[in-house]
């Protein structure tokens, strides 16, 4: 299978909101989910620090979101990972991360947190064989911790 990663751009938004609602659908194993607030997604476009990592053939197949926390400990924040259907379980999840952990070594950051849904266990699995770590039981999902390190 043949993919690239890439940073998002603009025209991405469309199909990044289709997978946004696919993903939601899988967890919630339900149709009835909201997508995101309009202008939710705009700041990703505006050159800062926030950016999206997207895997690509010939559309769209997959998405990161990577926020950049600057606070008393500064982090990387992986929200919304989401494969489409017909591609997962071809390692693509695994290559977004794993970009994403290039990019907080980029910015000399070498903790990486996000959130998962206890109810998500194929993705329980597959971060913790990627390292992750429960950093804290939140209700219905788990914050989960890696902290990534120069080789």
């Amino acid at each position: 299978m043949t993919y690239s990663i890439r940073k998002a751009v603009q025209g991405d938004e469309q199909r990044i909101c289709e997978l946004f609602i696919e993903m939601l659908q899988t967890i919630y194993h339900t149709e009835d989910v909201q997508g995101y607030e309009p202008g939710y997604l705009h700041r990703y476009w505006k050159n800062g620090e926030d950016i999206i990592l997207v895997a690509a053939d010939d559309d769209v197949i997959a998405y990161l979101a990577v926020e950049v926390h600057r606070e008393d400990v500064d982090y990387i924040y992986l929200d919304d990972l989401s494969v489409t259907e017909k591609k997962r379980g071809n390692g693509i999840g695994t290559s977004l991360i794993h970009k994403a952990e290039d990019y907080a070594m980029e910015l000399g950051l070498e903790d990486i947190l996000f959130h998962v849904e206890k109810t998500n266990t194929s993705a329980l699995r597959l971060y913790e064989r990627l390292g992750y770590k429960i950093f804290r039981d939140d209700g219905n999902r788990v914050l989960l911790q890696n902290r990534v390190k120069e080789e």
